[in-house]
């Protein structure tokens, strides 16, 4: 079966940097575009980045760009997050998720376009 497994959550103070991992098996990882979803207590899921299933597009919501890189390794299907000049405002339950389909030739942005998700990893921005 798919599994979605996150790593790399923690604790940061402002300014500080964290990389989240998202090791996927059971699919065939190529074929998938793939995002990170972030929920902060009493707040909804919010996207924060995706990238196509080419890798050669990426899109991030405004509150990350220029702070935040999303990437893939095709050869060990895991999906990246590094994040940079982290704010306590970033402070959230970050999740992986897995798009097929038409979406995955894109970067998709809504949840209901993931097909898969990661468990979720907390990550703590202290200031």
């Amino acid at each position: 079966q798919v599994q979605l497994v996150e790593s790399g959550g923690g604790t940061a103070q402002a300014g500080g940097s964290l990389r989240l991992s998202c090791a996927a098996s059971g699919l065939t990882f190529s074929r998938y575009a793939m995002g990170w979803f972030r929920q902060a207590p009493g707040k909804a899921r919010e996207f924060v980045a995706a990238i196509s299933r080419s890798g050669e597009s990426t899109a991030y919501v405004d509150s990350v760009k220029g702070r935040f890189t999303v990437s893939r390794g095709n050869a060990n299907d895991t999906l990246y997050l590094q994040m940079n000049s982290l704010k306590p405002e970033d402070t959230a339950v970050y999740y992986c998720a897995f798009s097929s389909g038409i979406f995955a030739y894109g970067c998709p942005e809504g949840p209901d376009e993931y097909d898969y998700w990661g468990q979720g990893t907390q990550v703590t921005v202290s200031s």
